[in-house]
């Protein structure tokens, strides 16, 4: 893989310690203001009304068909990462964003808890997605939900697009809570957040930084690079097959 960057970039002006700790001080009252802005946000999320859904709608998983309801694990919440899948192609075509944000999900007992499951509900074939699952290396619970489900549990949304979705469990019946899409699902990151925090940031042309500063080549695809999804990398070097069982090739 190519690095990110030559070693000929502009660079912040320089300062003393004084005049640098001045700047960062007036910078961390817009951070809190940034982060209290937030807590708002997450409060009036917390406040707003749900719709019930069908409990019972169908879904795929290891042991075959099961319900929406089942994919709670007894808990009272469930939040799910609705994959985009492109059924009959090969690992290295599968959706590069969605193979991002899910390779950061990683230890969920915190979650548990808070009495929340997370699952991932792929959109596509059962075996397939879970072939690629095995091949990262994830481990949370991963269902394939059909069509017919989709149309359902995605209603008024595009069904394809990758969402995030909350459900509220109230015995046998499951309500809608919350949900979102595109930026939305950078709920789930770690990676650009941290990268927001360096000089640099994330070296997209949409950012506002200053003149000179390094953008990704026109062209350059954010998460993919030599053919793959990037998060795909490290499980190919390390020896993992990435054959889905649809005939196409896998990695040696």
């Amino acid at each position: 893989m190519k690095k990110a960057m030559s070693h000929e970039l502009e660079t912040p002006k320089i300062v003393d310690r004084s005049t640098f700790q001045a700047e960062l001080d007036a910078l961390r009252i817009r951070e809190k203001a940034h982060m209290r802005a937030g807590d708002a946000l997450a409060a009036a999320r917390r406040r707003l009304p749900m719709v019930e859904v069908d409990g019972a709608t169908p879904l795929i998983g290891e042991r075959g068909t099961m319900t929406l309801l089942d994919a709670f694990e007894g808990r009272r919440m469930l939040i799910a990462y609705y994959f985009m899948w492109h059924a009959g192609h090969p690992a290295a075509e599968q959706c590069e964003g969605c193979s991002f944000y899910t390779s950061q999900v990683r230890e969920l007992s915190f979650i548990h808890s808070r009495d929340v499951t997370y699952a991932t509900f792929a959109q596509g074939p059962y075996e397939e997605s879970a072939r690629y699952r095995n091949f990262m290396g994830w481990e949370m619970p991963w269902y394939a939900a059909p069509r017919k489900s989709l149309n359902t549990l995605l209603v008024g949304r595009k069904v394809g697009m990758m969402h995030i979705v909350c459900y509220l469990r109230e015995r046998s019946k499951v309500f809608e809570t919350y949900w979102t899409t595109r930026r939305g699902v950078e709920a789930m990151d770690n990676s650009y957040r941290l990268l927001d925090l360096t000089v640099y940031g994330r070296q997209e042309a949409w950012e506002d930084s200053p003149a000179g500063w390094p953008q990704r080549p026109e062209g350059e695809h954010s998460y993919r690079a030599d053919g793959r999804p990037i998060v795909q990398w490290p499980r190919v070097k390390a020896g993992y097959s990435d054959d889905l069982g649809i005939g196409g090739h896998a990695a040696t």
